[in-house]
Parts: C-alpha cells; sequence; structure tokens
C-alpha cells in the first residue's frame, strides 16, 4: 500500500511503519486518523503447517497419554489446531481428550476460542502475559506432568524450559510457519526508511514480524546500521510477547497496559510527540 497521511492530529508530520500482515489495514486507519503518515510493509508471511505432517504427530503425541494442563496463547492458534484436528479426522478424539485437562487462556481470546471448541477454561491470565501462566503452574506444581502448549509467534523458550525445569513434560503445539513476505521490496523499503530516519515509530503486534524485520535487515547487510537507527524510533509493542525479539536485541521500547491495537495507538499518540532518543 502506498504511504498515506491525514492533515490533522497529534502525530502529523510523523511517519509510522508497520510491519504487520494482519490487521495492518486497522492499525493504519488508526495512525492515520490521528494525523501520521504511514508506511506499510509485512515483515513476514503466515502459512499454515497443516499438510507438513509436523502438527499432526504433535497432535498423535498430545493423544497418546492423558494430558494435565494446556495453555492457549492465541484465539487464532488454539483455533487452528482444533480445526486442523478435524481436518485430519481426530478433532472429536482431541476435544474430548482435553476436557480432563486444566486449560488455561493467556487472555481473552484465547479464552473465547476455548469457549468456541466447546471447552471451558479454568484459568484467565489477569495481564494477558504468559507470566501470569507460568507462575500459576509452578505454584501448583507440574512435576510428572504433561503441559501441552500452543505456541503463536515466540517460541516461548524460557517458558518451556522453566516448566521442564520443574518436572514437566512440555508438548509445543505450532499452527502457524512464518515465511519472508511476498513483497520484499517493500521491507527492504521500510529498513532504508529507518536507516535514512525518514521513519519515527514501529508499532509493532507480532513477535515473528519483529524478528524477520531485524533478521531481513542483517541478512542483507544492514543489520548494524538498522540496530543504531532504530535507537532513535519509538519503537512500541502490544505486549511482551511481541516485544521479546526487540527486547533480545537490546533495543528501548515501549508497552501500552492492555495488549490492544488501539491500546498500542494511543500509546504512540500520547508518547511520540514529546520523544526523544
Amino acid at each position: 500500500m502506498a504511504e498515506t497521511v491525514e492533515d490533522t492530529g497529534p502525530l502529523r508530520g510523523f511517519t509510522a511503519g508497520i510491519t504487520a500482515e494482519r490487521k495492518a489495514g486497522e492499525l493504519g486507519a488508526l495512525l492515520e486518523r490521528r494525523g501520521a503518515a504511514v508506511r506499510y510493509a509485512p515483515a513476514m508471511h503466515t502459512v499454515p503447517v497443516h499438510d507438513d505432517g509436523e502438527l499432526t504427530a504433535a497432535t498423535e503425541a498430545v493423544l497418546a497419554r492423558p494430558v494435565q494442563h494446556v495453555v492457549a496463547v492465541t484465539g487464532t492458534g488454539f483455533r487452528g489446531w482444533i480445526e486442523s484436528a478435524q481436518a485430519q479426522g481426530s478433532g472429536e478424539r482431541l476435544l474430548e481428550h482435553l476436557r480432563s485437562a486444566e486449560l488455561l487462556a493467556r487472555g481473552a481470546k484465547a479464552r473465547g476460542a476455548i469457549r468456541g471448541a466447546g471447552l471451558r477454561e479454568s484459568f484467565t491470565a489477569p495481564t494477558e502475559e504468559v507470566a501470569d501462566i507460568l507462575a500459576r503452574l509452578l505454584e501448583i506444581g507440574v512435576a510428572g506432568e504433561r503441559v501441552v502448549v500452543q505456541l503463536h509467534g515466540d517460541p516461548m523458550t524460557d517458558f518451556r524450559e522453566q516448566l521442564r525445569a520443574a518436572g514437566a513434560e512440555v508438548l509445543p503445539i505450532v499452527v502457524y510457519r512464518w515465511t519472508d513476505p511476498e513483497d520484499l521490496p517493500a521491507l527492504d523499503r521500510l529498513i532504508d526508511g529507518v536507516i535514512a530516519g525518514e521513519v519515527h515509530a514501529l508499532p509493532l503486534t507480532s513477535a515473528p514480524a519483529a524478528t524477520n524485520f531485524l533478521a531481513r535487515a542483517e541478512r542483507t547487510g544492514r543489520g548494524p546500521a538498522l540496530l543504531a537507527a532504530l535507537r532513535g524510533v519509538f519503537i512500541a509493542c502490544v505486549g511482551p510477547v511481541t516485544a521479546a525479539p526487540i527486547a533480545r536485541a537490546g533495543l528501548p521500547h515501549a508497552m501500552p497496559e492492555r495488549a490492544r491495537t488501539a491500546a498500542l495507538v494511543k500509546l504512540v499518540a500520547d508518547e511520540l510527540p514529546a520523544f526523544r532518543p
């Protein structure tokens, strides 16, 4: 999409780069309404893994023995898992298998997906962060128990390792894979724009997009220049999962109190005008 801009609003004169694939239009429209110019450049492309055998094998591993806990990280990912199992003919078996487990939802969307499948959650993270779920599982104890973790975006390596250290068998469920975006030149132009100082804000809504944004620059010899330039950009991450690759890169960033697109845009509108690198 071409760069667009409104004439009024607190973000007039500022340019925001959008790396999201899903909901890019919604995010861009909210920023434009506040006066920002927007550059659209999806940093990754989402591909379901229904047909590559890995998800089917992971589901069969879950079905092999009773599971005690199931962590639903995202609504889209949990629904995708159930839909994949249904397409493979094991959907009803899986749902019945999960009924005896404790289901834990990271947030409202994950909770909605659980209920939409005819199941019932026993815990929803009050801050919509996986840290709440980890704290609960470690508090009640998971030694000798099987914990299913539906992944979406960040691989949650530390989360899984802490559960294993507590004695749990952890079964990761990968529902989607991420590849380079279909329009790589647009992503390269956004990277060049950040390096040139033409982009003032990066509102990020996806860990894979954040990861591939940095990785694309590194693969094309622009990694150090991008990291240096990003210290002069207001980086806003919708939540801690999205922020993880940014934090690993040592980049300063901000997060809204609630992991919502509207809250992310409000954060940018409130803080970017006064932002000083």
